[in-house]
């Protein structure tokens, strides 16, 4: 089911509010250290400000648990769009997010203007969805889009309960990541082969489970690699481990034999006596690891199995580390799988989080077809799961 986006409402003279995805990390001085989320927003405002419509820009950052907590002012973000969009863009610092000031610049705005909200989650309704201040949003615009996907599984006042007051559509941003990873799981150029790391199994049990009717190929590194090992009956050491789950893994790999997936886990591993970058260390394999020392990375056999599948890939969707890889010397997996990835002819899709961060650090994101801005929402869309911020957007 395809979604409405901004190209197919008219916007001419529109006051037209947006949430955005402005979650942006920022060091102790309060300048912004990574603005992606922010750029990758440009496209749509740019869009919308040619069409002659009254832009209106909302988004929440950082936690400040629904109270007007200055550290987390939107302030910052308002001087960087300036920037990026070479005019000046209004922003009215309201504690209540909406009040009397905020209704007057709204309604005061000529086409082509800019203004940018006060973090929403400075109203603690935000976060539990609170239809009063739905409606004090709402009642600043005439449209609203969703251009979020970073909060899209959040049923929240600005993602979700907007849309009951005002025609929802999407901006770019969520249409691209609909279309990719929609594809992906939908149509997927074949082979289909899923790369799935991190450290907890938990988060990705129902990604696997899902995946498991749609993948060629399954390759499990990172922290929860080690569940699985387990379940086959390796020694894994100090290595962490889901205990309440090694007999759901043994069943995973069961069904996928059933079910003729490939998967994959590594054959050897980088192991150390201490959780530090400085440890003694050495590689093992899988299922040698001596029992005082710890898994933290995926050895370099594993490492160029994993990358002579990804090359053969029609599609390849990765999400989550294959190791610790904010410490160097464990690093050389995710690396190895960054590489095979922007190596690959096929399409290839990070699932933002860690991923994302991993593709960026190396300097080989623009040879992805595409990288996903939300961490938690691409892994729900992963698990088939319907998101509610772009369920609530109109149908075309």
């Amino acid at each position: 089911m395809s979604k409405k986006t901004v190209t197919d409402v008219e916007l001419k003279n529109k006051r037209v509010i947006v949430r955005c995805d402005f979650n942006v990390p920022q060091d102790e001085n309060g300048n912004i250290t990574d603005d992606i989320r922010i750029t990758s927003s440009i496209p749509t405002i740019r869009y919308l400000v040619e069409q002659g419509a009254k832009v209106i820009l909302m988004s929440h950052l950082g936690r400040p648990e629904g109270k007007a907590d200055m550290k987390y002012t939107l302030k910052p973000v308002a001087i960087r769009l300036s920037e990026l969009l070479e005019k000046v863009v209004i922003f009215i610092s309201a504690p209540e997010v909406v009040n009397r000031q905020v209704i007057e610049a709204a309604s005061g705005m000529s086409a082509g203007d800019v203004m940018l909200l006060e973090n929403v989650r400075f109203r603690k309704e935000e976060t539990k969805n609170g239809a009063n201040f739905s409606k004090e949003l709402a009642s600043l615009a005439d449209i609203f889009v969703n251009d979020a996907f970073g909060t899209a599984h959040r049923a929240h006042s600005s993602t979700v309960g907007i849309a009951e007051y005002l025609p929802a559509v999407s901006g770019f941003l969520i249409e691209k990541e609909v279309k990719f990873l929609g594809d992906a799981i939908e149509s997927p150029e074949r082979p289909f082969v899923a790369i799935l790391g991190g450290a907890k199994v938990a988060d990705k049990i129902p990604v696997i489970e899902n995946l498991l009717n749609k993948v060629d190929t399954l390759m499990i590194g990172g922290g929860m690699a080690y569940t699985f090992l387990k379940a086959k009956g390796n020694e894994i050491g100090k290595s962490i481990l889901d205990e309440e789950k090694v007999k759901l893994a043994a069943e995973l790999i069961k069904r996928a034999e059933e079910k003729g997936v490939k998967l994959m886990l590594p054959i050897d591993i980088v192991a150390a006596k201490e959780f530090n970058n400085e440890s003694e260390r050495a590689e093992f394999d899988s299922g040698d690891i001596p029992q005082d020392w710890m898994g933290l990375d995926i050895g370099k056999k594993t490492a160029e199995l994993f990358r002579e599948e990804i090359l053969k890939a029609g599609t390849a969707v990765w999400n989550g580390p294959m190791g610790v890889f904010e410490m160097p010397n464990f690093a050389n997996g995710t690396i190895k799988i960054a590489e095979a990835l922007a190596e690959s002819n096929g399409v290839t899709i990070i699932g933002g989080g860690d991923s994302a961060a991993a593709v960026e650090q190396f300097g080989l994101a623009d040879k992805m077809t595409h990288i996903s801005t939300g961490g938690g929402a691409s892994l729900e869309f992963l698990e088939g799961k319907e998101l509610p911020g772009i369920a609530v957007l109109m149908d075309k």
